[in-house]
């Protein structure tokens, strides 16, 4: 059940003629927010109002339907803060968003080495590790294929695979090294990027459809223009008319972290960080994320 904290601090005319006497300032003191390092966005005591905050987060595209549900219930609690239109695009294009000079509060991408990629932009300290995720193999509903190994994209009842390009897409390099440790691919990694620098090999290569995100991999297999898709788990609960046919081994990839951490530019540190802190602490936040297929680190 949500929970509304409303902020009384009405004062009494004997208490504001006491203080008057004591020389304190009763009057253009409201944005303080009630706090002597400014405002903080999870405040719930007396006092002044809270100064309204709007935080922009740059979030990887798989959380974009549960991170607009955590926002909506974290303003229901928080009326002072509010979010801006948030960007949900593949990690490594919300990283040359920053590097453009892009304004945000928040940053949270869906690789690690992603987040490493951003260190110049984020205050470290507030870096945190906040969700684990599946790496999945997709096709569309009405497909009757079945996929009992990697190995098997080779067969030829595969002939056109969905993966993400791997220069942004952090599920696409997931894919890359876990095709690299199945012994399917020549190469560790392959992408537009690098034109004919690179193979997927393995008699996959004529099969391959470079994708801009996770998104795009669901929506060219929903829709039958690829056989099969490289997802996330957490992918089944935003796309319709797709399923999972294969889990891939973690074995066979690096571990999927999502990692969050706040902007150094940000001019509101403070709350950004708290907000991350309540992604991964308030009950209700949780079990949003879990809804929609997040595994908690």
């Amino acid at each position: 059940m949500i929970r509304r904290t409303f902020v009384k601090g009405a004062l009494t005319a004997a208490v504001a003629v006491a203080l008057g006497a004591g020389g304190l300032c009763l009057t253009g003191c409201g944005g303080s927010g009630g706090s002597a390092g400014g405002t903080t966005s999870g405040g719930s005591g007396a006092g002044a109002a809270q100064e309204a905050v709007e935080l922009q987060i740059f979030a990887a595209n798989s959380l974009e339907k549960a991170m607009t549900e955590v926002q909506k219930y974290y303003t229901s609690l928080h009326p002072e803060v509010t979010f801006a239109d948030s960007q949900f695009k593949a990690s490594g294009d919300l990283v040359e968003m920053l590097v453009a000079g892009a304004p945000a509060d928040i940053l949270i991408t869906a690789s690690s080495g992603t987040m490493d990629s951003a260190e110049a932009f984020v205050v470290p300290e507030t870096r945190m590790s906040m969700f684990t995720n599946d790496l999945i193999v997709c096709a569309s509903e009405k497909s009757k294929l079945k996929i009992n190994d990697l190995k098997d994209l080779k067969s030829k009842k595969v002939k056109k695979i969905a993966v993400g390009d791997p220069a942004f897409v952090p599920a696409g390099k997931y894919a890359n090294q876990s095709l690299y440790s199945a012994e399917i691919t020549g190469d560790r990694m392959y992408s537009a990027a690098e034109g004919e620098g690179g193979s997927y090999g393995g008699g996959i290569q004529d099969k391959i459809a470079l994708a801009d995100k996770v998104g795009t991999c669901a929506a060219w297999a929903a829709s039958g223009n690829v056989d099969v898709g490289f997802i996330y788990s957490s992918d089944l609960y935003r796309y319709e008319g797709i399923k999972n046919i294969y889990t891939v081994p973690e074995e066979l990839h690096k571990t999927i972290i999502y990692p969050g951490a706040v902007i150094n530019t940000s001019k509101y540190q403070e709350q950004a960080e708290t907000f991350l802190k309540f992604c991964m602490t308030d009950p209700e936040a949780l079990k949003i994320w879990q809804e929609n297929g997040f595994e908690l680190k």
